[in-house]
């Protein structure tokens, strides 16, 4: 029988699990540690010494650590933006929309050379190989190490950014290089912010995983490691490596993936409740439903493979105080991680939500004489603006006037009350505090096609893009058996020549144990 431990890093708590097949044989949660990294290792070796570190055969680790570092603005690299498409795009040069804070941590150098493509697939301009080759030579006289390619509507044929790419390399044999079509989509802003966060998180990247195998050594566990992404999905390490930012969102799509497994329902809203913040999201035949819509990250725009999730401050850990002009206030702050630090039921000076839960009767925590003072009608009151909160938040993710069911998961799930306005049911399985982690172990490995075709069939445009995907599943770590195509769509772009369609193509399969 197959064992897989799963883990998943949040702000406020790591939480571990031991899977055999479809059974939760260990279970752990421990407060994530302030270097993050310590606190895996934790749960590494908890779970080995529930199996014996010899009978697993793949680690999966979810983290907020990437998304994280753009949030807080720390552990960011500089990056040199290389864009192609003069003399065309010049008005609005990379960086031009971030967060002025951000991209002065950021922006190392910026080159626009001649290149990319029209509207209808012809080129602007040939590709300036000297200008790109003169960008390689002062990014790395600069001591630039990481770079983002982004051209002018290279989703319709990648090949200027690819051209690019190499001669960089040949310039800049140790560089890190991120091609703006791997990871956006059609949006010339939107695909090239994303490869700009990219490529300063690949240093970063690169520490946590080798970080994260030496957590495995150190537990004594040989089976390979993988990195959870943002559709509940799972990719190999070393890709992990090159696109940290698909990893941005797997906190709440683990945890979603875990409730779909624990429950066996496939379609219903989720609502994960940790520490800090509560994110409610939608399934869809298992899978998080997928925004198609710009997502700021950070304060940047950009428009990737995201899910589409709701997120409020709204978690155990969440102060709670009354407001000046009345009523009750409950976060956006949080004590975070420092829980049994600062809250009431351990003697700290700081109310919080866990205390109210504890002083209402919902949660076994702490010392409830500590809170005995707060008076029953202000835990109440307290307690309803939590449901408040998660009643409009709820409304807002819905996509239909019926009632749906909702999953209550995570460790601050307690605040959910056990009904809800447009809500059939509310649910909370077994292993719900930790359904994030067994998101993570019962991952699959996905890959994903999206792209625009033209002088193609249509029949023939959505073959090809079920090829690719399939083709960047087993890339990322998926047996090539087990694959099987679970979303395919396309759409024609009416003011692009020659029947272009855009097809957007997913097939998921097991991880390959060979």
């Amino acid at each position: 029988m197959r064992r897989r431990i799963g883990i998943d890093v949040g702000g406020t708590n790591t939480d571990a699990v031991l899977l055999e097949g479809d059974r939760v044989l260990h279970a752990v949660k421990m407060p994530t540690t302030a270097d993050v990294l310590t606190g895996v290792r934790l749960a590494l070796q908890d779970a080995a010494r529930a199996t014996g570190a010899e009978g697993v055969q793949a680690v999966m680790i979810g983290t907020t650590h990437f998304v994280n570092a753009v949030v807080q603005r720390r552990d960011l690299a500089a990056v040199g933006a290389l864009r192609i498409g003069l003399p065309a795009a010049r008005s609005l040069p990379p960086f031009c929309d971030w967060p002025q804070d951000l991209a002065a941590m950021v922006r190392g150098q910026v080159h626009m050379v001649e290149g990319g493509l029209d509207y209808d697939g012809r080129p602007i301009m040939p590709l300036d190989e000297v200008g790109v080759a003169a960008a390689a030579r002062a990014m790395k006289a600069a001591g630039i190490g990481c770079v983002a390619i982004s051209s002018v509507f290279s989703p319709l044929d990648p090949g200027m950014e690819e051209r690019a790419a190499a001669i960089v390399l040949a310039e800049m044999p140790e560089a890190s290089v991120t091609l703006s079509h791997d990871l956006g989509r059609i949006g010339l802003l939107e695909r090239e912010n994303v490869a700009l966060l990219n490529a300063c998180l690949t240093p970063l990247a690169r520490h946590t995983v080798a970080a994260f195998e030496e957590a495995l050594g150190q537990a004594g566990i040989a089976a390979p490691l993988y990195i959870t992404q943002n559709d509940g999905t799972v990719i190999r390490a070393e890709l992990a490596v090159r696109f940290p930012v698909l990893s941005f969102a797997s906190g709440p799509t683990n945890s979603m993936r875990g409730a779909a497994f624990l429950t066996g329902l496939a379609d219903a809203l989720v609502v994960d409740v940790g520490g800090t913040t509560s994110d409610i999201g939608a399934l869809k035949a298992g899978f998080p439903r997928e925004a198609n819509a710009v997502v700021q990250v950070g304060g940047v725009r950009t428009l990737f493979r995201m899910p589409d999730l709701l997120s409020i401050g709204l978690g155990g850990g969440s102060h709670v105080a009354t407001r000046a002009g009345g009523g009750i206030a409950i976060g956006p702050r949080s004590v975070g991680f420092r829980l049994p630090e600062l809250a009431r039921i351990f003697g700290g000076p700081q109310l919080t939500a866990s205390d109210i839960a504890v002083r209402a009767g919902r949660l076994a925590l702490g010392d409830a004489a500590r809170v005995a003072d707060i008076a029953p009608d202000f835990a109440r009151a307290a307690l309803a603006e939590a449901a408040r909160m998660l009643e409009e938040s709820v409304d807002r993710m819905k996509t239909e006037a019926a009632a749906v069911p909702l999953l209550a998961v995570g460790g601050g799930a307690f605040l959910v009350p056990d009904s809800l306005p447009g809500v059939s049911e509310v649910l909370r399985p077994a292993h719900a505090a930790v359904a994030n982690a067994v998101g993570a172990a019962i991952a699959q490995v996905s890959g994903e096609a999206d792209q625009v075709f033209q002088g193609m069939t249509r029949a023939d445009a959505m073959a090809e893009a079920e090829r690719i995907a399939r083709d960047r599943a087993v890339e990322a770590g998926a047996d090539g058996a087990t694959l099987a195509l679970v979303d395919i769509e396309d759409l024609p772009i009416a003011y692009l020549p020659g029947g272009a369609l855009r097809v957007r193509a997913r097939v998921v399969g097991e991880i390959a144990t060979g």
